[in-house]
């Protein structure tokens, strides 16, 4: 049997009359009377409305914590007050079936979910799972995933190739402490985590690979910094064989759909996928066009997506860009 033949944030108008089934999380229950209630199932997608009209589908669903995973099978039909406020603001499902998939176990919660930005920062990082389920902090996670992806494209475009280096090496002299792990076949002996990849990248070019880069991990123990989470971050780490500083291959453009000023952007993307913009009048420089894909307009309007502690946790990705064009030396 299927889990759901529709997201929650799939259904319209046009899907008025159609049987169908949802899968998400219980939201909210708002009684009304003792034959009628408001649900909202909310899933990855969006969210659905569902409208109890009976006694014994209303004490179904008080009887339901919140946040419990449920399905409900039920027919579409035209709410008469709709509303913009969701995408299926349109529609309604009047449940003939309910099934609790799995049961919160709390009548409380640490948070509400929707505004789990507002809570204690320790409690959100605590009840990871449930800060993730706010549309506005998972929107964060999607842009991180669209921001790789965009940087995959570019650099592939250009003829670079994406290598994987070890996580477990030997030390190298760097800037900060390196973190070790003990090397169990070798008592007394440790591997170290990279604090770069910078040996391994120079081993490529001399090996013969023009190109290379990867979206790198870097380990170092050194104290959390303005624009980089401690202990751990992420960057976009790449080598070029046979260039000089002024060779024209070293200006590669990436094709963001951005125009700004004489200014400089960093899109910092958080540890924990929150994006940060940082830059002295960054907000006023920056000029969007109208070919700006939707995502990243959301992501640069929505720049509030943690408390302003929670910067100090810094940057996963730091990617300069100026006029549209970024200069690598090699």
């Amino acid at each position: 049997m299927q889990n759901r033949t529709h997201t929650c944030g799939e259904l319209r108008l046009s899907d008025a009359g159609k049987q169908v089934k949802i899968s998400g999380w219980m939201e909210n229950v708002r009684v009304v009377s003792a034959n009628l209630a408001f649900v909202v199932v909310r899933d990855f997608y969006g969210t659905t409305q569902v409208v109890a009209e009976t006694e014994d589908m209303v004490n179904t669903f008080k009887a339901i914590t919140k946040e419990s995973t449920i399905s409900v099978e039920g027919a579409v039909r035209e709410r008469d007050s709709k509303t913009d406020k969701m995408a299926t603001g349109d529609i309604e499902i009047v449940p003939a079936k309910v099934e609790v998939l799995g049961r919160c176990q709390h009548s409380e919660l640490p948070f509400q979910i929707n505004r789990s930005r507002e809570a204690d920062e320790a409690q959100r990082l605590k009840y990871r799972y449930l800060d993730l389920r706010n549309p506005a902090v998972k929107k964060n996670i999607i842009l991180r995933c669209n921001v790789v992806a965009a940087l995959r494209k570019s650099m592939t475009k250009h003829g670079f190739l994406e290598i994987t280096t070890p996580i477990l090496t030997a030390s190298s002299p760097e800037g900060a402490r390196d973190y070790l792990v003990p090397a169990r076949n070798h008592p007394g002996k440790f591997y170290a985590l990279p604090q770069a990849p910078q040996q391994f990248k120079q081993l490529l070019m001399t090996s013969g690979f023009d190109r290379y880069f990867q979206i790198a991990p870097c380990f170092r123990d050194e104290d959390a910094r303005a624009d980089r989470s401690p202990g751990e971050f992420y960057q976009l780490d790449m080598e070029m064989a046979f260039a000089g500083q002024e060779d024209p291959q070293l200006r590669l453009t990436f094709d963001t759909n951005l125009r700004w000023r004489d200014t400089q952007l960093d899109l910092c993307m958080g540890d924990w996928g929150a994006p940060i913009l940082q830059g002295e009048d960054i907000l006023m420089e920056l000029k969007l066009p109208e070919a700006c894909p939707l995502w990243l307009t959301h992501a640069l309007t929505e720049v509030g997506a943690f408390p302003t502690s929670f910067s100090k946790y810094g940057t996963c990705y730091k990617e300069h860009i100026l006029k549209k064009e970024a200069l690598f030396s090699a």
